[in-house]
């Protein structure tokens, strides 16, 4: 009778085990599991939602399913403004945004998105080690609760996308151009000559189609992605910011993560943001801006680069950070 007794302990025992690993994995890898959900304004055939993708993936396999992103093409989630107030929050969402909007609430991190501030990949690598970046990012953590896990997202050089050629500043003048709603992008388009037009990224083409704008400022990669082509003609390469882009999430639930997990969060986004940027700026840009002529664009000839670079200045002394981009360009080791 004893042996049945101890018999049927057993056997409840293991029952419970066996529901415990069916519902956790493991009793070793039987810690609570996250979800992080990651919203984007791009499209599903953008080169950034497969880079996040491959993010995800990476995280995934690294926490062996404990931490898991869920990604979100076409603001699927919301609109941008939306997401990072839910961010703010604490919500366990996060969002691909930039320095832009960023400096609504840290000033001086605008200045990553100013007309001609860094243009190479190596430059958006060595800003992660400069004392006054990283002093933004920290303000951002603890006083706004926007955690940055990586700006190592670049989707390339912005250029205009017109219904006329512009060759200098002077040909945007009275041109209604585009721009995100943010002081940094319309002080800058403003700066180089255009009346910039803040409208969200899914309004841009039928507001292109009914002439509310003249022309928009994005990247190679956002044309064909938005069937631009279809309602521009001309593409004029001023190359006149480096669109660096920020993957936030909020501080707060990035702190209630495990610690292995938080520095897999960051690693992966970092490795998989450089690799997608690289793919971008080697290989994509020049296929997409050959696929564009043969879909009927005309690239510029002769823009006159030091004209809009000198033009550009306007935009940083407007919005009084001009000393903040010396700065930041003296930790660089720049020469004026």
């Amino acid at each position: 009778m004893k042996g049945l007794k101890d018999f049927s302990k057993l056997a409840a025992v293991l029952t419970v085990l066996f529901f415990t690993i069916a519902f956790y994995g493991s009793p070793a890898l039987g810690q609570q599991k996250y979800v992080l959900k990651f919203n984007h304004v791009l499209g599903p055939k953008e080169p950034y939602h497969a880079g996040f993708q491959k993010w995800a993936k990476a995280v995934e396999e690294r926490t062996k399913g404990g931490l898991k992103i869920e990604v979100f093409p076409s603001a699927q989630l919301g609109v941008e403004e939306d997401i990072l107030e839910q961010i703010r929050a604490g919500a366990n969402v996060g969002q691909n945004t930039d320095s832009a909007r960023m400096g609504n609430y840290v000033p001086g991190i605008a200045v990553m998105n100013g007309p001609y501030f860094v243009e190479t990949l190596g430059g958006v690598e060595r800003l992660k080690k400069m004392p006054t970046v990283q002093g933004w990012l920290d303000e951002l953590a603890n006083k706004f609760g926007f955690k940055v896990l990586s700006f190592g997202w670049v989707q390339g050089y912005r250029h205009f996308f017109t219904h006329k050629p512009v060759r200098s500043p002077e040909d945007l003048k009275g041109q209604r151009i585009r721009t995100p709603p943010a002081p940094i992008w319309q002080e800058s388009v403003r700066a180089l000559g255009a009346t910039p037009v803040a409208l969200a990224f899914g309004e841009m083409y039928p507001a292109l189609q009914q002439k509310v704008v003249d022309g928009v400022e994005l990247v190679y990669n956002n044309i064909p992605a938005g069937r631009f082509y279809e309602v521009l003609k001309y593409v004029s390469e001023t190359g006149h910011i480096m669109l660096v882009n920020f993957e936030v999430i909020s501080a707060k639930w990035f702190n209630a993560l495990p610690p292995d997990y938080q520095k897999i969060l960051v690693e992966e986004c970092d490795k998989a943001g450089m690799e997608t940027s690289k793919l971008i700026i080697e290989k994509l840009e020049k296929e997409v801006k050959a696929d564009l002529i043969k879909k009927g664009m005309i690239i510029v000839d002769n823009v006159n680069l030091p004209a809009f670079r000198k033009a550009g200045e306007k935009a940083y002394e407007v919005l009084k950070i001009a000393d903040v981009k010396e700065k930041v360009h003296k930790e660089l080791g720049f020469k004026k």
